[in-house]
């Protein structure tokens, strides 16, 4: 056991947050691409993946619907992160001598109404934590970068504004990866399993495969679709659903589903987060 949970971006990003909120007794690893960090875990490097999934304001993370069925781990725990959105500058700049922020690319959008009362410029960058730490190493002191609060702390920047977000409710759902699956976890709250599948080509297919949850009534609270093998007609689905594999009423939804697939594989059974309960 390394005691260690992989995370994509530096130091500082909100993934790095999201470890820190999660497994504050685990050290977080930084890593490049989100395949680097499923790597981490598949070599032992790391006990546990933080991976985003969605963002309530962007919407689903790219690429990561297609990363999880193909990684071979298996979902633990899920992560419900605030995203509050500060700017940041050089120790002593004022706010009114920004004219220029970096940030990822997804934070700019999301920060468009305050930067444009404010007359800032916008630059995309690939990290946020990276520009942070870019800031301090070339010292631009009209230059200013969006990124968390932690970033702020760890790269010694001025927080010159914060929750600059446009909508209060940004919130990022994270989940938590490791090599082997819980499936005997039961928790004092609900329950979640998440899937993917792909239906069999006969007409109303998907249509005839999501009935055994609306009659057993199971609530699905996500499904995703997305095109597999350069095909369009090879679709495959991405799902969760609240309860367990064990319950009879999902062994008789899921029973019905095979049905009218030709593959389905559970990738994740966890409880659901404190927030999602609330």
């Amino acid at each position: 056991m390394t005691n260690r949970i992989a995370f994509q971006g530096e130091l500082g990003a909100y993934s790095h947050e999201a470890c820190q909120n999660a497994r504050p007794d685990m050290e977080a690893m930084p890593c490049r691409s989100f395949e680097d960090v499923i790597d981490a875990v598949k070599s032992g490097a790391a006990d546990l993946a933080m991976l985003p999934i969605e963002n309530t304001t962007y919407g689903r993370v790219a690429d990561i619907h297609r990363l999880l069925p193909e990684s071979g781990l298996h979902i633990v725990d899920e992560a419900f992160v605030r995203v509050r959105i500060s700017l940041m500058g050089l120790p002593g700049v004022a706010l009114d001598e920004i004219d220029t922020v970096r940030a990822h690319m997804v934070l700019l959008p999301q920060s468009a109404e305050f930067l444009k009362a404010h007359g800032i410029k916008a630059i995309s960058a690939a990290d946020s934590a990276g520009a942070a730490q870019d800031l301090v190493a070339h010292k631009r002191a009209n230059e200013g970068v969006l990124a968390s609060e932690l970033a702020a702390e760890i790269y010694g920047l001025n927080v010159l504004a914060t929750d600059v977000e446009d909508h209060g409710h940004n919130t990022t759902r994270f989940l938590i990866m490791a090599r082997e699956p819980d499936y005997a976890r039961r928790e004092d709250r609900k329950m979640m399993t998440t899937f993917v599948f792909e239906v069999r080509n006969i007409p109303a297919a998907l249509y005839k495969a999501m009935g055994g949850f609306a009659t057993n009534g199971i609530n699905m609270t996500k499904l995703e679709s997305y095109m597999v093998g350069g095909s369009f007609t090879a679709t495959q689905f991405y799902a969760d659903i609240e309860g367990h594999p064990e319950d009879p009423a999902v062994i008789l939804a899921m029973d019905e589903l095979r049905y009218f697939t030709t593959n389905v594989s559970i990738i994740g059974v966890y409880p659901a987060d404190r927030d999602r309960v609330s």
